[in-house]
């Protein structure tokens, strides 16, 4: 055997290590892309972990009367209840030892009883205690953190905003069964079920003098056209403006209380079947959404819903998963749209209104619970017995308001008409309603693509192949170049033509352009029909494949002429504006910013990915091929369609790919160039936000770990999954039409 030469060592060993370089940029980048989609599960998977409720085990708490509210602070260390008697007790949650104890009507005559005790809005802190003697009285727990030795301190209290004596709510002195009310600042009102059977409304409003700072209050009363003795649940708004009354047969009676002094009936009706039984009430957070749970375990979600005739009434909007047991109590959240429930069997459920989950569902120890409540910040909840006992629980429950009806379903939420696709992740008050629907944003994105492929494929590919079969190698020379230095042109200088020239150009010149769509084809076609029957002198002067060049001021003309042409028709017969003309002809809206001009910007983005691949993929057809065609007689039309482009498709197919997955993963452009706004709507002259555009707008601005930042990662792992399976698809479609076509 012959002995290699050295140089043909290296040689092999050149090739050896250009082998293996390539195989491992190629395994690296694999490695990459799997990296980047773990990175983006790993993120997002915590939004699908269920929620835990952990008991902490009884402790003894003795009180004076049966606790009839309970409430923790923000750190869930000290809890505060309020006896049946009135009497109330801060503790420690810890070993149940007491802070701070006494009695809500300590000021009042010692004859004084309380009759009925109702919380308010929890972010509030207040508690009402109604009177044997019709009177009421409003007390606001608390907590004052301080710092001594460098330890965090909590020292709890109850004030009495609305003094220490007693409200007037019966002048007759009736007793009040049963009390609902809210206070803040500015005014307290108190609703009142009395003993004679009236339903009462008292507000009163603080007044501060300017000159020596006394505090004034004036009170008025209102007696509500209702039976007060059939009156079994009584919940009021946090902005004091509904009122809810339930019957003992559950009727529901809706009363907007803005007026004070003349209360209006909005709307009644039965909120449970027949022989149904309502157990308790609750507002949810932000006091639009009511809660009932009845006695067969339902938790039913209910709030007012505005007609076409622009009335309010109240509709069912959502009903939980059941509980093995009747309601007993219903604690919401304090700022989130969840809420714990509690049966008579002692199952204590989690849910959250949004998802429309029931999220968990644990036993507790607790019997005989009189109150339930849970912490600000919902890591916690207790549940307090007839006997003074409590049972505290640790939760984690991060992310409730993610599920898959939240994400890709239609949701019906608070102040909606109708369940609908909503993306809205911030809001300026704290009652917010999380909506995370990715609906309108993947609608958005895929509306991008469509106009973007619509307006880019023709012109690329029909240019590719006119460029790669017809057109002669000098001018190609120049031409190919040109458009491939359009790809390094930076989507951010896109995006700023289209925002700030083109919308108003095509806004200014709306009819033209679409006028253009039809006068370019026509004049390209009458050129190539005026081609052929002019002198040879004429065209002989052009050598074969530069006759495009003629081209160029054939198209110019044409696009001044359809720009005037569109001015005129404008004026004679739209009334001067073509897009208030579609507005008030048809309904049609018109958006600058809009899909049109996107499609149009994005197209010019994509047009030298898909021109340069689809070119290449032409010119690379065999001669053989090309020739052998020609000289059995076909026209090189026929060549082109029938041999150049059959062959070329699975380079073809590949390209339009390609430049689909551009545009759909697109930022800059869709971000500058459309209204950002995420609407589904497949008016081409309304803006969208795509998934990639939302990413890149509200990701700077989400907390870390928060829902709203794993949501957006979710969104970005639905976009590497669609731009995944599109590569896919491209890849599996071109080497069928490989195979099929190789043997041309």
């Amino acid at each position: 055997m012959r002995e290699s030469s050295p140089r043909e060592r290296l040689r092999l060993l050149k090739d050896r290590l250009f082998g293996l370089v390539m195989g491992v940029g190629g395994v690296s980048v694999i490695i990459a892309i799997l990296l980047i989609f773990f990175y983006l599960l790993y993120t997002v998977l915590p939004l699908f972990a269920g929620a835990t409720v952990a008991s902490q085990g009884l402790r003894e708490a003795p009180a004076k009367s049966p606790p009839a509210f309970v409430a923790l602070d923000e750190y869930a260390e000290i809890g505060f209840t309020v006896g049946a008697g009135g009497d109330y007790r801060f503790f420690r949650l810890a070993d149940g030892s007491e802070l701070a104890a006494g009695d809500l009507l300590a000021a009042a005559s010692p004859a004084t009883r309380a009759t009925a005790i109702s919380a308010g809005a929890p972010s509030e802190r207040t508690v009402f205690a109604g009177t044997a003697d019709g009177r009421v009285i409003v007390g606001q727990a608390s907590y004052q953190v301080s710092y001594p030795d460098d330890k965090r301190q909590v020292t709890p209290r109850l004030g009495y905003p609305y003094g220490t004596e007693p409200l007037v709510v019966s002048k007759r002195g009736a007793s009040l069964r049963l009390i609902a009310g809210q206070a803040n600042d500015d005014e307290a009102s108190v609703a009142a079920a009395t003993g004679d059977g009236r339903l009462l409304l008292l507000n009163v409003t603080r007044q501060t003098s300017f000159l020596d700072d006394e505090v004034t209050f004036e009170s008025n009363r209102t007696e509500l056209d209702l039976d007060g003795g059939d009156v079994a649940h009584l919940a009021m708004d946090i902005e004091q403006r509904e009122l809810f009354v339930v019957s003992t047969t559950g009727v529901l009676t809706y009363y907007d209380i803005s007026n004070k002094a003349e209360p209006v009936l909005v709307d009644r009706i039965s909120v449970v079947g027949e022989g149904v039984g309502v157990t308790d009430i609750a507002l949810l957070a932000g006091g639009i959404s009511l809660l009932v749970g009845d006695d067969q375990g339902r938790v039913t979600q209910w709030f007012p819903v505005r007609d076409d005739h622009n009335n309010y009434t109240l509709a069912e909007v959502r009903s939980f998963a059941p509980l093995p047991a009747p309601i007993a109590h219903i604690a919401p959240e304090h700022y989130r749209k969840g809420f714990a429930a509690l049966d008579t069997a002692g199952n204590l459920g989690l849910f959250h209104t949004t998802a429309d989950r029931r999220l968990v569902v644990e036993p507790i120890a607790a019997d005989s619970v009189t109150a339930l409540s849970m912490s600000p910040r919902a890591h916690a909840a207790i549940a307090v017995s007839a006997d003074g006992r409590y049972e505290t629980f640790d939760i984690h429950n991060e992310h409730p308001e993610v599920s898959w009806q939240a994400l890709w379903g239609k949701v019906w939420y608070e102040s909606r008409q109708e369940p609908e696709y909503i993306w809205q992740s911030s809001s300026a008050s704290a009652d917010f309603e999380p909506k995370f629907s990715l609906m309108p944003l993947t609608f958005g994105t895929f509306k991008a693509t469509f106009y973007s492929m619509l307006f880019a494929m023709p012109l690329a590919v029909l240019g590719a192949i006119y460029t790669a079969y017809f057109m002669s190698p000098p001018m190609r020379a120049v031409v190919k170049p040109a458009i491939e230095v359009m790809a390094a042109l930076p989507t951010v200088i896109l995006g700023f033509l289209a925002g700030l020239w083109l919308a108003p150009l095509v806004e200014r010149e709306l009819v033209g352009v679409f006028l253009s769509i039809a006068v370019l084809p026509l004049a390209i076609l009458a050129s190539a029909w005026l081609w052929p029957r002019l002198p040879g002198a004429v065209r002989h002067r052009l050598p074969d494949g530069w006759e495009a060049m003629l081209l160029v001021p054939v198209v110019c003309a044409a696009v001044w002429l359809s720009l005037e042409l569109g001015t005129l028709i404008e004026v004679t017969f739209l009334d001067g504006s073509a897009s208030h003309w579609l507005h008030t002809a048809f309904g049609i809206t018109y958006d600058q910013r809009n899909s049109l001009v996107v499609g149009i910007a994005i197209g010019f983005a994509v047009i030298p990915t898909i021109f340069t691949i689809s070119e290449d993929a032409v010119f690379s057809v065999p001669r053989s091929l090309t020739m052998g065609s020609l000289a059995l007689g076909a026209t090189p039309w026929q060549t082109a369609v029938r041999v150049v482009l059959l062959t070329a498709s699975p380079g073809i197919f590949s390209a339009v790919m390609i430049g689909m997955g551009r545009a759909v993963g697109e930022t800059m452009i869709v971000l500058m160039a459309t209204g950002n706004t995420p609407i589904m709507d497949l008016n081409i002259f309304q803006g969208f936000r795509a998934l990639s555009a939302n990413i890149a707008v509200e990701m700077p601005e989400s907390e870390v770990d928060s829902t709203h930042y794993r949501v957006l990662f979710l969104a970005a792992l639905v976009l590497f999954m669609v731009t995944f399976l599109v590569n896919t698809l491209a890849e599996v479609v071109r080497q069928r039409l490989r195979r099929k076509y190789a043997s041309l």
